[in-house]
């Protein structure tokens, strides 16, 4: 796509959310978008590779987090994959600290390519498993927002994010519309784990009929030390 289709493309789906994007971020998001493409030739990084389909589902899709984090100064991304929603976000808000958090060591090579190139700093991207990462990195309750686009259960995903939240900090999730049975099936490990449902925020992609809600989860107390327990085991034995 050619760089003025990209901005108008990418701007007119701004503006309607009330995001201004100024010159430098158009063109970070520019070339985030021609490496997610050109990487994706050499692994699978993504399913969407069709730059409309990339502004909307990718950037725009993360960037209706900005609104959750603009008062907020660290943020870790836990399953960031390409780096969703976390680039999107450190593009729009390059003050703040952001740690993206990744199992695969072939996504940490792609991101700090993509770091590298944007010139971003005050980021890192990190190869280990939530479960493991929180043992070495004395980041345990450290972080104001911990966000996660993964596709896990609640009750399994918060088990990774809400030790990393401080308390006051919140944990956000993005999940497809239908998340009723998810909630209902969560409501024990968000107690468990020091977390209490603060709203729930249906979000409809600009210029699209596709829907979304953001659950944001507050951390109200600390969360026990044998959480999250060993890798594998969320998984296997979800907190039901």
């Amino acid at each position: 796509m050619e760089k003025e289709l990209f901005k108008e493309e990418l701007i007119s789906k701004a503006n309607k959310m009330q995001l201004d994007i100024n010159k430098q971020q158009i063109e970070q998001f520019y070339d985030y978008m021609n490496l997610l493409i050109e990487w994706n030739n050499k692994m699978n990084l993504t399913a969407i590779i069709e730059p409309k389909e990339i502004i909307l589902k990718h950037f725009i899709d993360s960037l209706t987090l900005s609104e959750y984090i603009k008062d907020e100064n660290t943020v870790l991304d836990i399953g960031t994959g390409a780096g969703f929603p976390g680039i999107p976000l450190k593009i729009l808000y390059n003050e703040k600290t952001f740690t993206l958090l990744d199992s695969l060591n072939k996504r940490i090579l792609f991101l700090n390519t993509v770091i590298q190139n944007l010139k971003l700093d005050k980021i890192q991207a990190v190869h280990g498993r939530a479960e493991e990462y929180i043992k070495v990195s004395n980041e345990r309750e450290k972080y104001d927002i911990v966000t996660s686009r993964a596709v896990a259960k609640l009750n399994v995903l918060l088990e990774y994010m809400l030790p990393f939240t401080k308390v006051g900090g919140k944990s956000i999730c993005m999940k497809a519309f239908e998340v009723e049975d998810e909630l209902e099936e969560a409501k024990k490990a968000i107690d468990i784990l020091g977390g209490k449902v603060e709203k729930i925020d249906i979000i409809t992609l600009p210029e699209s009929e596709i829907k979304r809600k953001i659950i944001v989860i507050k951390k109200i107390k600390n969360t026990p030390n044998k959480f999250p327990r060993k890798a594998g085991t969320p998984t296997k034995e979800p907190i039901i």
